[in-house]
């Protein structure tokens, strides 16, 4: 029965003149705000492999930085590669460096033990890391210097006298 009454039919609960505003905001939010959104999206996306890549202190993070970088002018096609490589384990990196991590990684942690926020347990495995890269063979003159420093650090701990236990007290005695 309503079928036969077209008139009381309607696309929008708007009329008239503010039908009218209603749509012109509407496709100026389509025609501006979407777009940039859309572009922002993109571009969150396609950095995402390089902030994973550097959060892992993974060794090849500025091929990948690159590699991303090349995924936007190639419209997104190596976007896959990147995201994968930031999340591999750099085997063959360690074989040839001595380590799995990028050397930026190093000076982050030496700064962290010259401001003395590292534990005993982080120290010792800084100084064997570096110790690893070094045995493998020459290390960069800012590691090599963290690498000496860690080491006379060390002597000076080891040969600085034990601290001597307290005398038992006569208090708990009793």
């Amino acid at each position: 029965m309503l079928m036969l009454a077209p008139g009381w039919a309607s696309a929008s609960m708007f009329q008239g003149e503010t039908l009218d505003k209603v749509a012109m905001g509407l496709a100026w939010f389509v025609i501006v705000v979407m777009p940039i959104a859309a572009i922002v999206i993109f571009w969150k996306l396609h950095v995402l492999p390089e902030k994973i890549a550097h959060r892992r202190h993974h060794p090849q993070k500025d091929a990948i930085h690159v590699l991303c970088l090349l995924s936007l002018v190639f419209g997104g096609l190596l976007w896959p590669i990147a995201w994968l490589w930031a999340y591999t384990r750099p085997t063959v990196s360690a074989m040839a460096r001595g380590t799995e991590k990028h050397e930026d990684y190093f000076r982050e942690m030496g700064e962290k033990w010259h401001a003395g926020e590292l534990q005993p347990d982080e120290i010792d495995e800084l100084r064997d890391e570096l110790d690893a890269i070094a045995a493998r063979g020459r290390l960069p003159r800012k590691l090599s210097k963290l690498q000496h420093e860690l080491d006379v650090a060390h002597e000076v701990e080891l040969a600085a006298p034990a601290p001597a236990p307290e005398p038992a007290s006569a208090h708990g005695a009793a």
